[in-house]
């Protein structure tokens, strides 16, 4: 890999030294997952030039422009501008296979991946495009970010996300990059696509008023949850398994399990349950790429006909309860297995 930075071969994406030197490693590791991504789905990027296809980013860090910020003017060139906007983050995949379908890098927070898959589906839905790269990322470069989060008082001192726990105290943040490929489901079955799961509806809204600027508001989560079960026509005690924000603070789960009560939580005539999961306490809190990473475990999930235990969990959180609801917490590793029915 002659010229390679970090494990990352610029050459390969037809990118020049001069250029990458000055990449937002969230590009980089963008193209490299997505290019997974087309692989992992039998599609060779090549193919795709001049096709309709979208891409769907979410993201909202950007501590390398920070970084590069201190370095002299003299130091900077118009990499530095291109290599850093975070609409480019979408804009590089797109340029770099020559995608000419919708094309936008979503900023919505700890939600921006989720909500880059919600409107990837809009958009296949609509035909704006015939296939869809949609996901996130998140990398933690500056010091800066780091201490600003920390002056919120919401990261955990151990470093854990321990969701639903007694003991939560905050969460820890983490790194990565997620990216699905996605087609409508008579597409992929027409072409004889690998199909490891399928979305059957989503919904997006926003806390509008509450307590305060960064607290979630139940009844406004309560109706997302109603409406992505209305558009997935999709009854609530058909679920299994919900992945949820599961953050780890003492704020969020309480407020979280609320909602989901309300919606999910009435018990059900077969005495079954729906399994709560965290991958946060498994990968810490992916921030943009945080949604994307939760998607992603689902559908291992389904694959692997198992539904991964919570990590950190000692006793439930006194101010969460389950009790006489059909929602239960996935503490051990549960069989999931296929059956005549569908698993959602």
């Amino acid at each position: 890999m002659t010229g390679a930075i970090d494990g990352f071969d610029p050459a390969f994406f037809g990118i020049s030294p001069r250029e990458a030197a000055a990449l937002d490693p969230q590009q980089r590791l963008l193209l490299e997952v997505g290019w997974e991504a087309l692989e992992d789905a039998g599609i060779p990027p090549h193919v795709l030039k001049g096709s309709r296809a979208g891409v769907f980013v979410g993201a909202t860090n950007l501590d390398h422009a920070a970084l590069l910020d201190r370095l002299p003017p003299a130091q900077q060139d118009a990499y530095a501008i291109t290599g850093n906007l975070l609409s480019v983050l979408a804009g590089r995949l797109a340029y770099t296979w020559g995608l000419q379908g919708p094309c936008m890098t979503i900023d919505t927070v700890c939600s921006s991946s989720l909500v880059a898959v919600h409107l990837a589906c809009q958009s296949l839905r609509a035909g704006e495009c015939e296939l869809a790269l949609a996901g996130g990322v998140n990398l933690i470069l500056a010091p800066e970010s780091m201490d600003g989060v920390a002056r919120t008082q919401a990261l955990a001192p151990d470093g854990r996300c321990k969701t639903f726990d007694a003991l939560a105290n905050g969460f820890a943040r983490g790194e990565g990059c997620g990216v699905v490929a996605l087609k409508r489901l008579r597409d992929a079955r027409r072409a004889g696509d690998p199909i490891r799961a399928v979305i059957r509806g989503s919904a997006v809204n926003q806390d509008g008023a509450s307590t305060g600027l960064t607290a979630p508001n139940v009844r406004a989560q309560e109706a997302m949850l109603r409406d992505a079960l209305a558009n997935a026509r999709v009854a609530a005690g058909d679920l299994g398994f919900v992945e949820t924000h599961g953050t780890g603070t003492s704020l969020g789960e309480p407020a979280e399990v609320v909602e989901l009560r309300a919606v999910l939580g009435a018990p059900r005539p077969d005495g079954s349950n729906c399994l709560l999961g965290a991958d946060k306490t498994n990968l810490g809190h992916l921030e943009a790429a945080a949604g994307i990473a939760g998607l992603i475990k689902a559908i291992l999930a389904l694959q692997h006909e198992t539904i991964p235990p919570n990590l950190h969990f000692r006793a439930t959180n006194p101010r969460i309860r389950l009790e006489g609801s059909a929602l239960a917490l996935a503490t051990a590793r549960t069989p999931w297995p296929r059956g005549s029915r569908p698993r959602l």
